[in-house]
């Protein structure tokens, strides 16, 4: 039976997944705490990443919800596109990209043959930055399925920037996930409305993948966050299922094994 998969968190979005022998990059933010001026919101970022690009070392594939937000993808962040093997987003995002950028439809597979033989399969999953009817304020937005080609091991699921919504649902209908990566922190930058996870939309998840160890993400580090980790802690406690939520130490390869 393969290895578990380790993940490192590194900050907000960004996390390494090392699994059947490739390394994964999730959304890279490497830059230090700043801000960005972004057509009609200034983003904050003050907290610096757990861990450098040098650090990170090479990387086989990038995993990018979306490009146009730099809370998800920064100056650093970029540069690293320049240098992975391969990198995955929206379609519109490749588009101004360029590149080894691929675009994705959601539902669209793409296979990565592994190093130890085989392939990990790579799906795009639906995402909504926000409440209906935002699409065409937040652009386009992707999640990811990673599933195994031997089977051996369950996918794992990264929600990417999106709020529960019939798009989740559907990807809980379609896939087993033995873990979810959450984008939560309920941000908000737009108005008094939530464009990322809120504590209800977690649980909504956790419920949805009633087995899957779930990990919360982009919850920190940025100033338009109005929720963190401990919110989401009390949440689950106080409903029963807190040994479900998995806090990552940030920098530290963590070794996710399967829920019994």
């Amino acid at each position: 039976m393969m290895n578990p998969p380790r993940i490192s968190q590194i900050g907000g979005p960004t996390v390494l997944i090392e699994i059947a022998g490739l390394r994964l990059l999730t959304d890279p933010t490497f830059d230090p705490p700043g801000e960005y001026k972004l057509p009609h919101v200034v983003l904050r970022k003050v907290t610096g990443p757990a861990r450098s690009t040098k650090e990170i070392g090479p990387i086989d594939v990038v995993l990018l919800s979306h490009d146009q937000h730099a809370d998800n993808l920064d100056h650093s962040g970029r540069e690293i596109l320049k240098t992975a093997a391969r990198v995955f987003t929206t379609r519109a995002g490749a588009a101004r990209l360029g590149g080894r950028a691929v675009g994705l439809a959601p539902w669209e597979p793409v296979s990565v043959t592994v190093p130890d033989d085989g392939e990990l399969e790579i799906v795009a999953t639906p995402a909504r930055h926000g409440p209906a009817g935002i699409e065409p304020l937040s652009g386009e937005v992707i999640g990811f399925v990673l599933a195994c080609q031997d089977r051996q091991s369950r996918p794992i699921y990264i929600t990417g920037d999106t709020v529960w919504y019939s798009g989740v649902d559907e990807v809980a209908r379609r896939f087993r996930a033995a873990v979810v990566l959450l984008f939560a922190g309920a941000a908000r930058t737009r108005g008094p409305f939530h464009l990322t996870m809120d504590t209800n939309d977690a649980i909504e998840t956790a419920h949805a993948f009633p087995d899957a160890t779930i990990i919360p993400l982009h919850c920190e580090g940025w100033a338009h966050f109005t929720q963190d980790r401990d919110d989401l802690e009390t949440s689950f406690n106080a409903l029963g299922f807190g040994s479900r939520l998995q806090l990552l130490e940030a920098g530290v390869p963590t070794a996710i094994l399967p829920r019994s």
